[in-house]
């Protein structure tokens, strides 16, 4: 059995899919509906309808129900989960592969901005699955049934990511993440001046209740789960700051939510409001330097820099790291250009 790699970052999923929808008959008696479903789902367990219910992933008439919730005639109970019915999943498809290192128990790869890590809503082709798929035929199930998945990436960030082609090697890589001893490291650009040198940012990232699109912090840790994410500065642009971010946890959109909380959401990233002039003066100017610099880069400031783990077979300790793509460094270097000549001025 493999172990869940706690919140791996970033799932590309951004709603829910139907996977199952039943209609009590006219004769149904009160039943709690996650016996209900247990009945008449095949391979249903206990704990994953519990879980389901958990993550409001259970319905009864459009409205999120809990576990025991007793089904009544005429209900329409409906299970959802944040992946397609696998039925969708995975065609092999000669998709192009940056392959930094192979061998027979894992691959590491470099992802590029704009691939999607496995198929979901809108993205049943071209993504970094359908071309594993091609380029290696069977791999592993991970425990959400992601084939060869250790961690993931959200589509537009960019680095690193570590495949396991064999079951040992899946378990193995899984429990290192789980268990807090893999190295990564992010290259940010944020909003703002990051005062502090060095930090940390501690607080529980959950769904927001409010727009299922997001995540949020929950710093009194009632909700969502804990994250931890330590920040250093690599350089400043007087309106923008490049951090370095190792990560602790892998929470969904770990860096983007916690970098947004502290005040310095990620430079263009829409989902987090980064996508808006945060910073700087109201000189058109100086408006007109920014719109460029977002149409250089037409995602949110990420990479996945460095990857470090013991390797599954050998234990021996491997290290990567992947060069920041174009769009980033270019972004990177017109703030550069942009400061000296302020400060030259």
């Amino acid at each position: 059995m493999t172990r869940d790699p706690q919140g791996q970052e970033d799932p590309e999923e951004d709603e829910l899919f139907e996977h199952y929808s039943f209609t009590a008959g006219a004769g149904q008696e009160p039943l709690r509906v996650d016996k209900f479903l247990m009945n008449l789902i095949r391979n249903a367990t206990r704990n994953k309808i519990q879980k389901a219910a958990r993550d409001g992933n259970i319905r009864v008439d459009d409205q999120i129900v809990k576990q025991n919730y007793k089904v009544k005639p005429g209900d329409t109970v409906r299970v959802l989960f944040e992946h397609p019915p696998y039925e969708y999943l995975i065609q092999p498809e000669d998709v192009p592969l940056n392959i930094v290192y192979e061998d027979d128990s894992l691959l590491v790869v470099d992802k590029p901005p704009g691939m999607v890590v496995h198929p979901g809503h809108g993205n049943y082709t071209g993504t970094l699955l359908n071309a594993l798929a091609n380029h290696l035929g069977n791999m592993p199930m991970n425990s959400d049934n992601r084939p060869g998945l250790v961690h993931r990436i959200d589509k537009d960030t960019s680095g690193l990511l570590v495949i396991a082609k064999t079951e040992h090697a899946m378990s193995h890589l899984a429990r290192q993440f789980f268990d807090k001893t893999t190295e990564r490291e992010y290259l940010a650009l944020v909003w703002g001046n990051v005062e502090a040198d060095k930090g940390t940012v501690e607080g529980n990232i959950g769904r927001n209740p409010k727009n299922r699109l997001q995540m949020q912090v929950f710093p009194e840790g009632e909700q969502g789960k804990p994250a931890t994410t330590h920040y250093e500065v690599l350089e400043r642009f007087r309106y923008v700051t490049l951090v370095s971010c190792r990560l602790e946890t892998g929470r969904t959109h770990q860096i983007r939510v916690h970098m947004k909380y502290i005040g310095h959401p990620l430079f263009n990233d829409e989902r987090y409001g980064g996508e808006r002039i945060l910073k700087g003066t109201t000189f058109s100017k100086y408006r007109q330097f920014v719109e460029n610099a977002f149409a250089l880069l037409p995602r949110q400031a990420l990479h996945a820099r460095t990857l470090g783990f013991a390797h599954p077979e050998t234990g021996k300790h491997m290290f990567f790291q992947a060069e920041i793509p174009s769009d980033m460094a270019a972004c990177i270097d017109k703030w550069r250009q942009y400061t000296r000549q302020q400060q030259n001025s």
